[in-house]
């Protein structure tokens, strides 16, 4: 049997037409495949590739972790210093507010613990998320995310969640004294890259702050870099009480996180004690990779290069049928009139090189994420594959 046999065959499927792309290698913003196929990655893995496919310094930190040792011990009991030092420097991205850093393996697993953390400490039962969010497919995860389609058949799911409209003010007036938490994403993914504006997230942090509300902030999309910032949340003004991070956190290695300030995290210590346990959260090889992917993004100055780009994507990126573009940095969707206009479009730019997808909960936009490494040429050379689709597309209307 060949490897696309063995994929149909033995592993999971999760839907019924998958790409199918089969890959041999990846470096930078290619992936190759085994007949010589060379595709651009223009979603980065859907989020996680922020410094691209396999870079040097994240490999050489992966090589060198390798030869110390793998896991150990649960998370939590040893110290390992890979841990420690991604710790110290994620804090340091980070307002003084959130100071304790508890590492796992994914953002599904970050916000579960973030809910947990929040009901704990607040000895609050009712949970607040909006309409459209996506947060993950694990149980609780599913449970506060904001689209039906994707719970109804998993029901009953975790009780006391409600949901607003994201970008809402008036919406909320939900918050009240019985809410834990509200867990929200600092921009829309799923939703096709909604951002609300800096009145909202200033009005969202004034009524949890009146209610005894946690924030939680949801940036496992749009956190590491993707918006110009090292973090979304910097562009409002706001700083959460909790942080969920995960996807381009690991150079492309699994890894996850949620912060909090060390007297909120301390909850978990004790009435139980071992109040939220993971066996391979925050593991050696992981979060030395990670390290690395902070050191990069500083180093070699993406963050500060992604306005730049993302325009030149918006400028180059014009056709009729093109009806418009969202963005937060190079956070991006792409608007087309339906889903029956985009999916041949982003067909044929992947069979021309080009790997684009669409949204969960908007499929009449393309979804646009590359790594934070591309440069200039390429993204010319992406967006002319792109127009090229389109042009096919639409000259057989």
């Amino acid at each position: 049997m060949n490897n696309r046999q063995l994929f149909l065959q033995h592993l999971a499927q999760t839907t019924d037409f998958p790409l199918m792309i089969e890959v041999e290698k990846a470096e930078g913003i290619y992936l190759f495949g085994p007949n010589g196929e060379k595709y651009i990655d223009l979603i980065s893995g859907i989020g996680v590739s922020n410094v691209g496919h396999r870079h040097p310094r994240v490999l050489n930190a992966i090589q060198e972790q390798l030869d110390k040792y793998l896991h150990l011990m649960v998370y939590g009991e040893f110290v390992q210093s890979p841990q420690s030092l991604l710790a110290k420097a994620l804090t340091d991205t980070l307002p003084k507010k959130l100071d304790n850093v508890y590492l796992v393996n994914s953002g599904s697993e970050a916000i579960e613990g973030a809910l947990k953390l929040a009901k704990r400490f607040t000895g609050k039962p009712k949970l607040i998320s909006c309409v459209n969010a996506y947060h993950g497919s694990s149980h609780g995860s599913l449970s506060v995310g904001g689209n039906e389609i994707f719970k109804q058949a998993y029901r009953p799911l975790l009780p006391g969640i409600s949901h607003i409209n994201y970008g809402e003010i008036s919406d909320l007036e939900t918050i009240d004294h019985e809410t834990a938490a509200v867990l929200i994403e600092t921009v829309q993914g799923e939703a096709g890259i909604r951002v609300a504006n800096r009145d909202y997230f200033q009005a969202l942090r004034k009524r949890c702050d009146q209610t005894g509300t946690l924030l939680i902030l949801d940036e496992v999309q749009c956190g590491f870099g993707r918006t110009g910032k090292f973090w979304a949340f910097e562009h409002f003004g706001i700083v959460p009480d909790i942080l969920v991070c995960a996807k381009g956190m690991g150079g492309g290695m699994p890894i996850g996180a949620f912060i909090a300030n060390k007297d909120v995290m301390g909850v978990f210590k004790n009435n139980p004690i071992l109040g939220h346990i993971t066996t391979f959260g925050g593991h050696p090889v992981s979060s030395a990779a990670s390290l690395a992917t902070i050191q990069i993004l500083q180093e070699e100055k993406l963050i500060e290069q992604v306005e730049e780009k993302a325009e030149l994507f918006k400028t180059l990126l014009v056709h009729p049928a093109i009806k418009g573009i969202r963005n937060k940095g190079l956070l991006m969707a792409v608007e087309f009139e339906s889903f029956d206009t985009l999916k041949p479009i982003i067909d044929r730019a992947i069979e021309l090189g080009v790997i684009t997808d669409w949204f969960l909960f908007c499929d009449d936009a393309m979804r646009i994420a590359p790594p934070l490494t591309i440069s200039k040429a390429e993204i010319q050379e992406a967006c002319d594959v792109i127009l090229t689709a389109i042009a096919e597309f639409t000259h057989l209307q």
